[in-house]
């Protein structure tokens, strides 16, 4: 139990600190950050599993989408959006497994860049929120 008994900050048009950090993890830009970051966890964990059953016989490869999902919902003003996993329709060996490494090493190049990006933007809005603390 909090024992200040100071009087409540005034406000006079501008938000105190603790309310300007829920507008800003609640924004539409901070809800589509964490929406891709959680959407590349997923694929990376899925592009490792793919790799992990290369030899695996009648194994198929699945691919992660959430892009489409993604964009719909900032159009829309939401900024959520799940990840969906589907079977990939590439064509199978003999031994019925569709896992291309190729495929697979470069889409994980791909997803780590993306994701590195993603976690500077978020790094961007948590230092922009610790210097508008420190300023105010």
């Amino acid at each position: 139990m909090s024992m200040d008994r100071s009087p409540p900050r005034p406000r006079i048009g501008r938000l105190t600190a603790s309310e300007v950090g829920f507008a800003v993890f609640d924004s539409v830009s901070s809800v589509a950050l964490e929406s891709a970051l959680d959407g590349l966890a997923l694929r990376q964990r899925t592009i490792a599993n793919n790799i992990a059953n290369v030899n695996t016989p009648g194994y198929h490869a699945k691919r992660v989408a959430f892009e489409d999902a993604l964009a719909r919902s900032i159009q829309l003003g939401d900024g959520h959006a799940a990840a969906t996993t589907a079977r990939s329709l590439e064509p199978t060996r003999t031994d019925g497994n569709n896992v291309n490494l190729d495929t697979e090493t470069l889409s994980n190049v791909e997803t780590v860049l993306r994701y590195q990006f993603a976690a500077r933007a978020v790094e961007g809005q948590f230092t922009s929120l610790r210097t508008a603390m420190r300023t105010s």
